[in-house]
């Protein structure tokens, strides 16, 4: 036990952490819900990316269908060179079964996750086998033909519509074997015409063709699994045509297939179809993770033609070949993640940086809060590493629970995706938010003072240092901005476009902090002669912002910068997609006869349907004969007036109507023609023949040349005036309507069988094809809102930081005789300069933006899901709206701020007002 000296004073130690929160529990209570929330939309940001794209990955597969995404490994006919029976063990389910299992070890070790449930095993014929039967249908009178299958499992995966399964009686099954027993689909027995207890002779090899009887017409459990979609010819039959020179008449023959019991195998070495064994591995679509492509990829790449083709052979046949098309499904993916990740990445860079501006200015303002009881600290002999170490033990006991709580939630709210990366952000923010302060405080009472000098942003003069440290940004910035247009966001510059806006707001901050003093200083004295104190004071009071004034505007132009650059995106896509679909449209709805013209009375009834305003007429021959027979070129004949407005609403191709107009044509003159380019450059300005789909002739002359029109989607096309055209050519195939809203259904049952109705709103819908481009774009809007909500804060964390002293200036002021109204417009004022900078600078740097990097971003990944756009390049324009919201919300914001402190300030008494300022 240690002694105390006699006379000695025991030290007494406060707990300083436990005094710090008691004296300010409002503080640590914001600081607290601060670093919850940022944690929490930190942490959720990357689980949100990991769902959409592991969403999107599962669509590509579902898409692509079992036959493109399953591994099939397949392995020739025995050696001929062997015994007969030794060829027939090799066929049988046991010796199958055994390979089966090595084939899915292969396939699993890869790594590839494997649906046992789905993956299968047997033998079939590679070549169907003519079946002469005369019952069967034959379209061009040409036999059906049929695959013989010998599946594993087939009764765990169907059910019994009517007969039994197939059973292999008799014996052992071999290639001399005379009768079989088959199964066939519900599908298969409608199309052909086959039923229990039909018999089908199959032709045989060096043997006489054998019997198969079906017993039994089976419904698949899951018809678009992979047991039955790997190969769709055993679910149901197709109708094949038989190859032939172009032009000619094509005949066509039924293929299907036959479904033998597993131990019927050996009985397709007597048929001339190639027989094949066969074990088909079917992805586990479920276990699939966007973030594991590269490993996908390799492990697929591995199984065809590297360490996993090795091992398939090694355990299955040496002449065992595996095939898939799950590379290329993976590769289209890769394609579209990459094309929309590093769009996404600019809301979540922007967002992330006004994130952590807030939080650096919650620590400074803190700092400046306790500048005084900080420097008393250091003048009575505290350490720099002492009161470094008691601040950040403060801000830590309030940011590390606050971070574990807005983690929580986040996991809570987005379940199934990766762990690492959102514990990774969230602990990011809950260092920042423990560091801030400390790290602020570090700086400011690095030397012990007592007083500091002023720090007024019209009179302080930045260092050397600072002047040579903002010349590097601003230099690295451009050239990162410039580096980004040559490149391009496809050219491996996608790190640049997520910083770009950043960068941008970087150089557009450092520029305004420097140029903000000059205005200031020469309005001051011209400010100085006016009759009114209030607006002298007003500019005074501006001039005398603190120079840390750089980090809030830093924080408003990010957000204005990422919100225009964000709102332009989105309304590049969707300007995209509704050009895609008025291309492909040509109208808000287009009614196109299924063949030939439409009936009389289908317009009219179209034309009265919910929503309809204009019907435009069109005569349509997709293969009008042009010049001499030869070429084949669209014609379309319509009323021009109707036309020339249609073409003038949707911007395909406006015209004036005039110059569309006339009855030639034939012995008259020349019928003028609106063309495409490709016509256009064909056939000159001079007349030439056109021959319709009815057989009759028109002369045109090509007047009008634009590059697209509604009636045709192509890049050839002619369009006339159809009252030059003969009646039955000018009959209306294509009703071109403009409405809104349409109504599909009504339009379907006024234009009955004889027209396909196809909507706009349809054809947009049809371009957002994967939920990693609704998901993204999602996760673009809340990214921008929430940077629009961190600019927010961080100018009430500006304006608060002078909150106590504006609300002193005020009581001292209405002492000397300020009025309540004045003092409103002192505080209006005040606030204005800051917030027209940051508005301003905010809007033309958001402008500046865009137009920099509109040459190095592609937005047609994002926009379109096909990978032929009708559109071409999807670029990137400037959006007003995106432009003029947040500038006029920061103003909004900042008046309103300064009204209500000057409001609620003038409910208090003036001494108390004193007394709370000199306190402060």
């Amino acid at each position: 036990m240690k002694r105390v000296r006699r006379g000695a004073v025991k030290p007494v130690s406060a707990p300083w952490v436990r005094t710090r929160l008691r004296t300010a529990p409002g503080a640590a209570w914001a600081l607290a819900l601060l670093v919850a929330l940022t944690a929490c939309l930190a942490a959720a940001f990357p689980r949100a990316l990991d769902r959409y794209a592991d969403a999107g990955l599962d669509r590509a597969l579902t898409q692509a269908r079992p036959d493109r995404t399953g591994v099939l490994v397949t392995a020739p006919q025995p050696d001929p060179a062997l015994s007969a029976r030794e060829r027939a063990e090799s066929m049988r389910p046991e010796r199958l079964a055994g390979r089966y299992g090595k084939v899915l070890a292969a396939v699993e070790g890869a790594p590839l996750p494997v649906d046992r449930a789905q993956s299968a095993y047997g033998v079939r014929t590679t070549e169907g086998l003519p079946v002469p039967e005369p019952w069967l249908p034959q379209p061009s009178g040409l036999p059906a033909q049929f695959h013989l299958a010998a599946q594993a499992g087939l009764g765990d995966h169907a059910e019994i519509g009517s007969g039994r399964l197939p059973r292999a009686t008799g014996g052992p099954v071999t290639a001399a074997t005379g009768a079989l027993e088959a199964a066939v689909t519900a599908e298969t027995a409608r199309t052909l015409r086959i039923k229990v207890g039909s018999v089908l002779h199959v032709p045989g090899v060096e043997r006489a063709p054998f019997t198969v009887r079906v017993t039994g017409v089976l419904a698949p459990r899951d018809p678009d699994g992979a047991y039955w979609s790997t190969q769709p010819v055993l679910r149901k039959p197709s109708l094949m045509r038989v190859p032939g020179p172009p032009g000619a008449d094509h005949q066509h023959y039924w293929l299907g297939a036959l479904l033998l019991a597993p131990e019927a195998g050996p009985a397709l070495l007597g048929t001339a179809g190639t027989p094949v064994r066969y074990w088909q591995a079917a992805p586990r679509v479920g276990a699939l993770h966007a973030h594991d492509l590269s490993a996908l990829t390799s492990a697929v790449a591995g199984l065809e033609s590297g360490p996993g083709l090795r091992e398939v052979r090694a355990g299955v046949d040496p002449a065992a070949d595996v095939s898939t098309d799950l590379d290329e499904v993976f590769a289209a993916f890769g394609e579209l993640r990459s094309g929309i990740g590093p769009l996404v990445s600019v809301a979540a860079v922007g967002a992330g940086t006004v994130a952590g501006v807030v939080l650096l200015m919650a620590g400074g303002l803190a700092a400046d809060r306790r500048r005084a009881e900080l420097a008393l600290l250091r003048a009575r002999g505290a350490s720099l590493r002492g009161v470094v170490g008691r601040l950040l033990a403060e801000t830590s006991v309030v940011a590390l629970p606050a971070g574990a709580l807005g983690l929580a939630a986040a996991l809570l709210a987005l379940p199934g995706a990766r762990l690492a990366p959102a514990v990774g952000a969230a602990v990011a923010v809950t260092a920042a938010a423990c560091a801030a302060l400390p790290l602020r405080a570090a700086v400011a009472h690095r030397a012990v003072r007592v007083h500091g000098g002023r720090r007024d942003v019209a009179s302080a003069r930045p260092s050397r240092r600072r002047t040579v440290a903002e010349l590097t940004a601003v230099a690295l910035a451009l050239g990162a901005v410039e580096t980004l247009r040559r490149s391009g966001a496809s050219g491996g510059a996608g790190d640049l476009v997520s910083a770009a806006p950043v960068l941008v707001g970087v150089i557009a901050a450092l520029v305004l902090v420097r140029l903000y003093p000059l205005p200031l200083r020469r309005l001051a004295r011209p400010a100085g002669r006016l009759r009114g104190a209030v607006g002298h004071l007003a500019l005074a009071r501006a001039g005398r912002t603190p120079v840390s004034a750089v980090l809030p505007l830093l924080a408003l132009l990010t957000a204005l910068t990422t919100a225009a650059f964000g709102g332009s995106v989105l309304a590049g896509v969707t300007d995209a997609r509704d050009q895609a679909a008025v291309r492909v449209v040509g109208a808000d709805a287009r009614v196109q006869g299924t063949d030939g013209p439409l009936p009389d009375g289908v317009s009219e009834r179209v034309g009265r349907a919910s929503g309809v305003r204009e019907v435009a007429e069109v005569g349509l021959t997709d293969q009008a004969n042009a010049g001499d027979g030869k070429q084949k070129v669209p014609l379309a004949g319509v009323d021009p007036g109707a036309y020339a407005g249609l073409a003038a609403r949707t911007g395909l191709g406006a015209f004036d109507g005039d110059a569309l107009e006339g009855h030639g044509g034939g012995a008259g003159q020349p019928l003028p023609a609106l063309a495409s380019p490709a016509v256009a450059e064909r056939f000159g300005t001079g007349p030439f023949s056109v021959r319709a789909g009815d057989g009759t002739s028109v002369t045109v002359r090509i007047a009008l040349v634009r590059a697209f029109t509604p009636a045709v989607s192509g890049d050839d096309f002619l369009v006339v005036d159809r009252a030059g055209l003969s009646d039955e050519a000018a009959r209306p195939s294509l009703l071109l309507l403009t409405g809104d809203p349409l109504d599909a259904g009504a339009l379907r049952r006024a234009a009955g069988d004889a027209g396909s109705v196809l909507l706009r709103s349809a054809e947009r819908g049809r371009y957002v094809d994967s939920p990693l481009q609704s998901g993204a774009e999602r996760v673009y809007a809340v990214a921008v809102a929430a940077g629009a909500g961190y600019a927010v804060l961080a100018l009430l964390l500006s304006l608060l930081r002078a909150a106590p002293e504006r609300t002193a200036l005020l009581a001292r002021l209405r002492t000397m005789g300020l009025t309540r109204a004045q003092g409103r417009r002192l505080l209006v004022l005040e606030s204005l300069p800051q917030a027209v900078l940051a508005a301003a600078g905010g809007a033309l740097t958001g402008w500046a933006t865009v137009r920099l990097l509109a040459p190095g971003v592609d937005l047609t990944t994002i926009a379109l899901a096909t990978a032929s756009s009708p559109v071409g390049r999807a670029g990137l324009r400037t959006d007003p709206w995106s432009l003029a919201l947040p500038a006029v919300a920061v103003l909004v914001v900042a008046v309103g701020v300064a009204g209500v402190q000057a409001w609620w300030s003038g409910r208090r008494g003036s001494v108390t007002e004193l007394r709370a300022g000199d306190a402060r």
